[in-house]
């Protein structure tokens, strides 16, 4: 049997991701890849996985799936979530676990994803990777295009996403330390490209002003608040979008365009977010204020620099989960703890364990029932 994961449930948009398909703007084709790409990378990095390898991109509410493999060693690492292990698909409860580790799990377990409840997007890495078909050098997702990841889309129930690896690697499952993935309180971001098109007046007004996220998809997201007013009229000649955009259209309203946004457009830009901040902005949720500070271009290339040499760092970050430190729900369903027993009001027999059978439990040699 081909390993996979069996979605049993999708969530609200699974789709999978990588670092994105870049070279092929000029076609038309947009880089996409993931919406924060910090947690993708530390994501592989738990599971052992080149930085850039896909893994699966959960935005707000979480997909529920079963292992189809000898056993599988998974990560999630992103948004804060319920996420619960269970013994099968006909379980209702189970082993809950945090983010920010891996896990091995299993063939027939089912992993239940909640909703997302401080950021938007959560990412789940497998070992090995899934063995999916790349288009044009990614597995990225384009939804808009119906190409790239799995069949063109997200995911939908009954899909089995292959996987390369049939059984993982035996060592200890691990966790990170110390990644920070608050948002900023004010996103740093150049003025310009076009913000000849906006008085000084306007423009200090955008920096100085606060806005509410008010719809966001991978393309991009609307805010809603101070109305920016045009000096120069809202067309401009089509020119390139880089990452972090701000478009203000006909209504005043910016637009932030983020990793599946056009190649080309004709609103000016009022400023663009410096590429440090866009893994924190991939994670805003609907609802969430942001607001903007200029930097200058200087600034912008200091803060790159810092950005690399932080994520050049996230291995160092990973750390062995010691035995204490699990929950130890998962020892007890994998052990037959009441072998032999046939009737619920009998005593249980002293020596229902062998001698080999207590060694083999830690619990039972530490005293707990």
């Amino acid at each position: 049997m081909r390993p996979a994961l069996r979605i049993l449930a999708p969530g609200l948009l699974t789709t999978a991701q990588d670092l994105g398909r870049v070279g092929y703007q000029r076609l038309g084709i947009p880089v996409g890849g993931a919406l924060d790409p910090v947690s993708l990378r530390a994501a592989n990095a738990l599971v052992g996985n080149a930085p850039g390898a896909g893994a699966l991109e959960v935005a707000y509410m979480g997909p529920t799936f079963a292992i189809e493999a000898d056993d599988a060693r998974l990560s999630f690492v992103g948004a804060a979530a319920a996420i619960d292990v269970l013994a099968d698909a006909a379980a209702t409860s189970g082993q809950r676990i945090d983010v920010m580790r891996s896990i091995r799990l299993r063939r027939g377990q089912v992993v239940r994803i909640g909703s997302l409840t401080d950021g938007a997007v959560l990412y789940i890495a497998v070992e090995g990777g899934f063995d999916i078909p790349p288009v044009l050098g990614s597995v990225s997702t384009y939804i808009r295009g119906g190409f790239g990841g799995w069949q063109g889309r997200a995911l939908v129930a009954g899909d089995e996403i292959p996987l390369c690896r049939a059984s993982a690697s035996n060592h200890e499952d691990r966790r990170l330390e110390g990644l920070d993935l608050t948002p900023p309180k004010r996103f740093r971001a150049i003025a310009g490209p076009q913000d000849n098109y906006f008085s000084e007046r306007e423009i200090a007004a955008f920096f100085g002003s606060e806005y509410t996220i008010g719809g966001s998809d991978r393309m991009g997201m609307r805010l809603s608040g101070r109305q920016l007013d045009h000096a120069r009229g809202y067309n401009i000649i089509s020119d390139g979008i880089a990452p972090g955009s701000i478009q203000v259209p006909g209504n005043g309203q910016p637009i932030v365009l983020l990793a599946d946004r056009q190649t080309t457009g004709g609103y000016p830009k009022i400023a663009t977010v410096v590429s440090a901040d866009l893994p924190a902005l991939g994670r805003l949720r609907v609802g969430a204020k942001i607001g903007f500070e200029p930097v200058t271009h200087e600034a912008a290339l200091d803060l790159r620099r810092k950005y690399l040499a932080e994520i050049d760092c996230i291995e160092n970050r990973i750390v062995p989960i010691r035995r204490d430190e699990q929950d130890v729900t998962a020892m007890l369903l994998a052990h037959n703890l009441i072998s032999g027993v046939v009737d619920a009001n009998a005593r249980a027999r002293p020596d229902f364990l062998s001698p080999n059978q207590s060694e083999a439990c830690p619990w039972r040699r530490t005293g707990a029932a």
